[in-house]
């Protein structure tokens, strides 16, 4: 999300020493040779870039990197899919299909893609009222295929128009609050299922309150409580201590030898069961016409998430191997990814760091690292479809909670408290936004607080007045110099923002009072670097402004404006009530010219009061 974003930051390199530096010069070079000697026909087909340009070595590597991948890609996906209230065999179908079209149309060549424990709560949210109030299966991954093709849809048509800077909508401060949302909202809503029991509930404070009167009401199975709790132990100790072991696979097995040597489909611990066997067919899913709508509305919010999320992970890993991310491809490379599951029964994907990480650790070179995972995950499914009917529900609730815990990021939120309170302050109100109001709410309100806070910056810019510090070249703010010396009858004013209708008020405002101040200024010299742009509202104010400070004898006078604001002064006609010799290309030269015009010189900050520029 790039979102996002924190969650990616904290990735530390896998790699080191020779190993990392060969295999960066390794995908480096195939990277460069192949742009050089490449057909331009294939530009759009990385794919196939990635096929003319594979080298035999490699292909052990991926081929081990696959395998390994598998052990996470299927009780992930499995888990992901009940945490989105669809089958757990939809995880499978759309683990396959997201590899498959991210390698021929994805730019990156370890990314991986899959379900995502992000994204779970959004698709739930936006399927389940859908759905219905009876829950039928079928529907919902009708809906949630359609949902996966509007992503995908979103994604392919924001490529062509080249809008991969959506990404940057969300601020890290808000993401971050988000993503602490989401993993609060994760927890409790996976909280009963791990103990054995059901609620429901439409909000995080029902599902608290539902699942402390379940407590109280010995709802609550023992020997599921024991199967959840244990396994989220297990994986966050094998994770702490023995990072190299594949921690989800070692409790999925566990578990799984757990039911057969205690019997605990007899202690009322539920079962996953024996999947569905054989792969779907290619399906469009059919809907209601009024369920387009919402869809539509819920598709938004997760392909921004997504295409955040894709955008940092991309960025975090692409470092490490020397490419660059082409955020437009990589919209292009998650459309393919949805599409492909949409069609065979899935629902909405994103790429997944944790199992980014560990194909990078297990030596991945290419994307045939995924299509290797999807492969095996095909033969399960054909061949042994069985092999996961003795896992504990309360497992995948394990996996589920420590997905969640890993979207948390308490120290960057301490961080921000620590170094900004307002960017702390929007954070908390993302947070609260997706606890309180709900995940696709929760999004919406990050969103709309980012644009909010770049508006408000611009809408109550930093303003100060400037002065001559000493030992210092240049004029300097007089808040960190005090005692920075002035000339009398002159202010100098920077106003670090663009003039627009929404602070051309307040800027005249600001003006105003230092026209009013004693001693009475004869020059106010606007330090207009900053200055990006001035419209037609601004121009307006100013044009009053002007003729306001001249009825007072007073002079407003600009100094390093840019060229093309320059132009539109001239153009909006400003020029009629400002002179035209009040334009000065450096704040040095307006200096210079009012020491010129009225002999005044410079004096210490306590004695510009007692020393006015007589008859200005």
């Amino acid at each position: 999300m790039p979102l996002v974003f924190a969650r990616c930051a904290g990735w530390r390199s896998w790699t080191s020493g020779r190993a990392e530096s060969r295999s960066r010069r390794e995908v480096t070079n195939a990277v460069t040779d192949h742009s050089r000697g490449g057909a331009p026909a294939f530009s759009w087909l990385p794919g196939l870039q990635a096929v003319r340009s594979y080298r035999r070595e490699w292909l052990a590597k991926d081929v081990v990197a696959g395998v390994v991948l598998t052990t996470l890609l299927v009780p992930q996906g499995m888990a992901y899919a009940e945490l989105a209230g669809l089958p757990p065999i939809t995880g499978l179908y759309t683990s396959i299909m997201c590899l498959l079209g991210y390698a021929v149309l994805g730019p990156s060549r370890i990314l991986v893609l899959g379900p995502d424990s992000s994204l779970g709560p959004m698709i739930a949210a936006t399927i389940l009222p859908l759905a219905g109030a009876d829950g039928d299966p079928k529907r919902a991954i009708a809906l949630a295929s359609l949902l996966a093709i509007m992503v995908a849809a979103i994604m392919i048509l924001g490529a062509v128009a080249k809008l991969g800077f959506i990404a940057d909508l969300i601020s890290k401060p808000t993401m971050i609050g988000y993503m602490n949302g989401l993993a609060l909202t994760i927890l409790i809503g996976q909280l009963p299922k791990l103990f054995g029991f059901k609620v429901s509930a439409e909000s995080l404070i029902q599902e608290i309150t539902g699942f402390v009167k379940g407590l109280a009401h010995g709802e609550a199975v023992t020997a599921a409580a024991v199967v959840g709790i244990a396994g989220i132990a297990l994986i966050l100790v094998l994770q702490r201590w023995l990072p190299k072991l594949p921690a989800v696979l070692i409790m999925v097995v566990l578990a799984i030898a757990a039911t057969s040597v205690f019997h605990l489909a007899d202690h009322e611990v539920s079962l996953v069961g024996v999947l569905p066997k054989g792969f779907p067919p290619l399906t469009i899913p059919h809907v209601r016409l009024a369920d387009l709508g919402p869809l539509f509305a819920g598709a938004l919010g997760i392909a921004l998430v997504s295409l955040a999320d894709t955008i940092s992970t991309a960025s975090a890993f692409a470092a490490r191997t020397g490419q660059e991310v082409r955020g437009n491809q990589e919209m292009i490379g998650i459309g393919a990814a949805n599409l492909a599951a949409g069609l065979f029964q899935g629902f909405p994907v994103s790429t997944s760091g944790s199992r980014t990480a560990v194909a990078e650790r297990s030596g991945a070179k290419t994307q045939l690292t995924g299509v290797t995972g999807a492969a095996l995950i095909i033969l399960m499914i054909v061949l042994i479809p069985g092999l996961f009917r003795n896992l504990p529900q309360p497992a995948l609730a394990a996996v589920v909670i420590t997905a969640s815990l890993s979207l948390a990021d308490i120290p960057g939120t301490t961080r921000l408290w620590r170094q900004r309170k307002a960017e702390f302050m929007l954070s908390i109100t993302a947070f609260l936004g997706v606890a309180l109001l709900g995940v696709l709410p929760g999004i919406a309100i990050a969103v709309a607080l980012s644009i909010l806070n770049v508006f408000r910056r611009a809408w109550w810019p930093y303003d100060t007045e400037l002065g001559r510090a000493e030992g210092l070249e240049g004029y300097h703010d007089v808040r960190t110099h005090p005692n920075a010396q002035h000339l009398p009858g002159l202010v100098i004013y920077r106003f670090d923002a663009p003039l627009f209708f929404a602070n051309a008020k307040t800027f005249r405002d600001e003006v105003r009072r230092l026209a009013n101040s004693e001693p009475k200024p004869a020059w106010i010299l606007i330090a207009a670097e900053p200055m990006t742009d001035v419209d037609t509202t601004a121009s307006d104010v100013l044009e009053d402004l002007d003729e306001a400070l001249n009825a007072q004898g007073i002079s407003l006078v600009f100094a390093e404006l840019k060229d093309p604001v320059r132009d539109k002064i001239q153009r909006y006609g400003l020029t009629r009530t400002i002179d035209p010799r009040h334009f000065f290309p450096t704040l040095e030269s307006a200096v210079a010219a009012f020491c010129h015009e009225t002999g005044a010189a410079w004096t210490a900050a306590d004695q510009a009061t007692d020393d006015p520029v007589a008859g200005q």
